[in-house]
């Protein structure tokens, strides 16, 4: 899963409600004004295909796209989404490397872009840090990069952020099982984390906890880290259900490793408590729906992101600002927002769900 910016930094940016549209680009496709390509037919579309808000055509844009490699449901649809947005505007080229994990390989394909001369880079670096210097390579030479969640080390590095805010997963998931269980003495809940050796995964952890401290009833009782999988969301799980043979809820932190912890909880036999997952898997959002297990609600970490990274970067490209926002240019920071989805408004997310 995607790693952002520590602490309060995380924070620090706008936010745009993922429930006032149905893509975070909702607001910040109205930025330009340009004509879109024409609209893909069907009922079953992603998030990054539905209807820019341009209807003039602009200068043409040459956006470079460094994602990562699609190892992950998460990743995968970050790059689904970047690809298919660009796709909507007929003055956007988009250049994309093959993505990678290794960050001496990114750096290698970034710079190619560099060389390239593309007009607008759009980067998810396989890790911020290491990346740097290489987003300062292409700032320096006049391209300005759209970073997009795991951070560079500088501002520097980068003309505009967005990503996802992890602290804010934690801080809902929390509060929406402290309002199911507000009304229950001696509440226990537990926690599936992801790897604790990522920023994000204390960041969830911090945000999660600090929700809690405004219910005197509910008490943590157990916190198992997994990896981000199926097989170690299966197996942490089963070991949550062993030790913990009575609890009320269970935050899980990633939508993937859910889809194991729930084998391990239909395997135990267990319903007796309430299952809050994280980031908007498509599976998530259908049991969600049927709403005939623990399941009941996901915290969302949206990988339309890169849709609006794409939007940001054709509004850099062309000089352009935000509609609806008083200033010429884009922000530098934008944070977006971690909406629960439960069974109310499921299906106005379903569409947004990645496989």
């Amino acid at each position: 899963m995607p790693e952002t910016q520590p602490g309060t930094t995380s924070r620090r940016g706008l936010l745009f409600g993922a429930a006032a549209a149905v893509t975070a680009g909702g607001l910040l496709t109205a930025c330009t004004s340009n004509e879109p390509s024409d609209k893909s037919d069907g009922d079953d579309k992603k998030a990054a295909d539905q209807p820019v808000a341009d209807d003039k055509k602009g200068k043409q844009v040459t956006i470079g796209f460094a994602g990562p490699q699609a190892d992950h449901g998460w990743l995968n649809a970050i790059n689904d989404n970047a690809k298919e947005r660009a796709k909507k505007y007929a003055d956007v080229t988009l250049e994309t490397t093959e993505g990678s994990n290794d960050t001496a390989a990114q750096i290698g394909q970034v710079e190619t872009l560099i060389n390239k001369k593309v007009d607008v880079l759009v980067v998810l670096p396989a890790d911020g840090k290491a990346l740097t210097q290489v987003g300062l390579k292409a700032m320096r030479a006049g391209i300005p990069v759209v970073n997009l969640d795991r951070i560079f080390n500088t501002p520097q590095a980068y003309r505009c952020w967005i990503g996802g805010d992890n602290y804010g997963m934690g801080l809902n998931a929390g509060h929406y099982i402290g309002e199911k269980l507000k009304g229950k003495k001696n509440a226990k809940v537990v926690e599936l984390a992801g790897l604790d050796n990522l920023e994000l995964t204390k960041q969830r952890t911090e945000g999660f906890d600090a929700a809690l401290k405004n219910y005197p009833n509910i008490k943590k009782v157990a916190r198992q880290a997994a990896e981000f999988t199926v097989e170690s969301g299966q197996q942490k799980m089963s070991q949550l259900l062993q030790a913990q043979k009575d609890f009320d809820a269970l935050w899980n932190h990633d939508d993937d490793q859910g889809v194991g912890a729930l084998r391990a909880i239909e395997q135990a036999g267990r319903d007796d408590f309430l299952m809050v997952g994280g980031a908007g898997a498509l599976s998530a959002f259908e049991k969600i729906k049927q709403d005939r297990g623990v399941l009941k609600a996901t915290v969302l970490y949206p990988p339309t992101m890169a849709a609006s990274a794409i939007d940001l970067a054709r509004a850099l490209g062309q000089g352009k600002g935000i509609s609806g926002m008083a200033e010429y240019e884009i922000p530098a920071h934008v944070t977006l927002y971690s909406a629960v989805v439960d069974k109310t408004n499921v299906d106005q997310y379903m569409q947004t769900g990645f496989k």
